[in-house]
């Protein structure tokens, strides 16, 4: 009860900052590079003539309404105030009547908050103690040193009820399970950050364990969820179990204090194909650092291979959880009646690692026909991001895009080709709008934007996918356009929520989080990114003591933690906000 009393105490308190009365400053609360736009909405009157800026020497600017936009969901009216050139490092003090707030300009304004995106996934870990976690360290929970094979699991060599080790890995979200296609579909989004952002993640510390060895801490931390996901395949088959589960949802307690037996549970072709992905893109990314894990790039290739075959036996193991019997499963699904996106990406892996016309053949026959922002249920993306990205190896003509005898030649360059129109294709026209919305970002202006986990998949992504196309194109065309999406997410919006825990000056809170919630900790883990405004409101008859405030899409978001439908974390979510901001902290580097 004293979390939802603090949460209500806080946002009345940052309301009364934010806008006395009923008028607000929407504003990105983090912070912005020297050369961004500047860009604030206000919301509650007309403040033509009232904006003043104060820059950090003490001089006012008076910068003018570029226009006003009416909500096409509430019907509010709001301002957008382009603050103008403020391109010197420091803080800026901007007015609108009565109202005030800071705004912050750096050289490296995401340094920080992309560290901390990253540096989540250390202290979600599952099997250990967290003892470099600071106020956040906690004891062992779940070795999973002894977990049973489920009946739906069960073949001769391993029948219902076989004890097997398969520890570490990361929690999944809000509850203390371990799912192969979010934590497969997770690494795949970081690993397509990681290629394009080589230099950067190798500079990048996050204080783990593992961050005295040779291997950049980034690729440490992918390892320690591909040590678990090695454990989920059968060695006997080839196939992969579908998740760690226990049979029910934890209350919220600690993982040291849970008693749930642990099963593995039923293969499916989707978890299979997205765990092949993703062990032959680490047999790729690893090579260099076999000081640290001897053997691992072999080993993930086997896998890999193995896992293909399994799926290619099996098209159509699909994951139902209804059939699943003693005892009975109502964790996280994960269900997906389609792999055409899991074999195009496995395939387009394969091809890339091993070069094998077979895969080649495999992707051709898979790939889709117009490219959609990446999500666990779609992965289509990564997919593309393999072609995109032996595209750009080959182009450069190094010694690397050589050594993975990459040729931008016949059948693989019109696929290449295909991916790159697709993607560009898309880019056109998620921007257009941008100058008649609310928030001035591509994000934000439709109902179909939000919902389930948006802020991740339709604003993240969205955001990372501009970033591509421009790395892709060597321009910087949808940058402005990217770090516009940035703004939003971070406080220029219709909730006025910077919405990554721990950052900015009106944060979540309470996120349906059970480490956070049942810890002695009053703030959250830092870093985390939560679902977002959610119109369904799939949660509504579980609340209470809190309703959503508001049924329009782009408001109705409760910073409660029961409310698992707006303020739920994922690390698929917090794996869209690594991709995004490291990438966005990265441009520090050429600018």
């Amino acid at each position: 009860m004293k979390r939802v009393m603090l949460t209500l105490s806080l946002t009345l308190a940052t309301l009364s900052v934010l806008g006395q009365g009923s008028v607000e400053i929407r504003r990105n609360q983090v912070g912005c590079y020297p050369n961004q736009e500047k860009v604030i909405v206000v919301e509650g009157m007309n403040p033509e003539g009232k904006v003043k800026v104060t820059n950090p020497k003490g001089k006012v600017l008076n910068p003018k309404v570029m226009r006003q936009a009416v909500s096409p969901f509430s019907g509010k009216t709001r301002y957008v105030i382009d603050l103008g050139n403020l391109d010197k490092v420091g803080r800026y003090q901007v007015s609108v009547g009565d109202q005030q707030c800071n705004l912050t300009v750096s050289k490296r304004p995401y340094q920080d908050i992309a560290k901390s995106s990253l540096r989540l996934f250390y202290l979600i870990r599952s099997g250990i103690p967290i003892e470099q976690g600071g106020v956040y360290n906690r004891p062992l929970g779940h070795p999973d040193t002894h977990v049973l094979v489920h009946p739906s699991a069960a073949t001769d060599k391993r029948p219902a009820g076989t004890v097997i080790s398969s520890p570490y890995g990361w929690y999944d979200a809000g509850d203390y399970n371990k799912y192969v296609v979010n934590s497969a579909f997770s690494i795949g989004l970081m690993f397509a950050a990681y290629e394009q952002q080589r230099d950067y993640f190798a500079q990048l510390v996050t204080d783990i364990p593992e961050s005295h060895n040779k291997t950049p801490d980034f690729l440490d931390e992918m390892m320690f969820n591909l040590k678990w996901l090695l454990t989920m395949q059968d060695p006997d088959d080839g196939g992969v179990y579908h998740k760690l589960t226990t049979p029910n949802f934890e209350a919220f307690i600690l993982p040291s204090e849970c008693l749930q037996p642990r099963y593995v549970v039923a293969k499916s072709v989707t978890a299979t194909l997205d765990f092949a992905a993703v062990m032959a893109d680490a047999a790729r990314l690893f090579a260099p650092y076999q000081k640290d894990y001897p053997d691992f790039p072999d080993q993930a290739k086997d896998a890999a291979e193995r896992a293909y075959q399994w799926a290619e036996e099996h098209p159509t193991a699909f994951y139902r959880q209804e059939q699943l019997k003693d005892p009975a499963v109502s964790t996280g699904t994960y269900g997906d009646g389609n792999a055409r996106d899991e074999f195009f990406w496995a395939a387009s892996a394969l091809y890339r690692l091993t070069g094998q016309p077979h895969y080649l053949e495999e992707a051709r026959q898979y790939q889709p026909n117009r490219f959609s922002t990446p999500s666990w249920g779609n992965v289509s993306a990564l997919g593309a991001f393999e072609w995109l990205a032996m595209r750009m190896l080959a182009l450069s003509k190094t010694s690397e895009a050589n050594s993975e005898r990459i040729e931008a030649i016949g059948e693989t360059l019109e696929l290449e080709e295909a991916m790159q129109n697709q993607l560009l294709a898309y880019c056109e026209e998620a921007v257009k709008g941008v100058e008649t919305s609310s928030f001035q970002s591509p994000f934000g202006n439709q109902p179909r934007q939000f919902g389930w986990g948006c802020l991740a998949e339709n604003c993240c992504c969205q955001a990372f996918t501009f970033l591509y196309a421009d790395h892709l194109q060597g321009t910087t065309t949808y940058r402005r356009y990217a770090l516009q999406n940035a703004d939003y997410l971070l406080g220029r919006n219709a909730t006025g929520y910077c919405y990554v825990t721990g950052f900015g000056d009106h944060s979540p809170l309470h996120p349906h989080h059970r480490i956070s919630e049942s810890d002695a900790v009053e703030a959250p883990f830092p870093g985390m990114l939560v679902g977002g405004p959610n119109p369904g409101q799939q949660d509504k008859r579980d609340l209470h003591n809190a309703t959503y405030p508001s049924n329009y899409p782009d408001e109705s978001y409760l910073d409660n933690y029961e409310s698992y439908a707006s303020n739920e974390i994922a690390i698929n979510w917090n794996a869209s906000l690594v991709a995004f901001l490291c990438w966005l902290d990265a441009l520090h580097l050429t600018l």
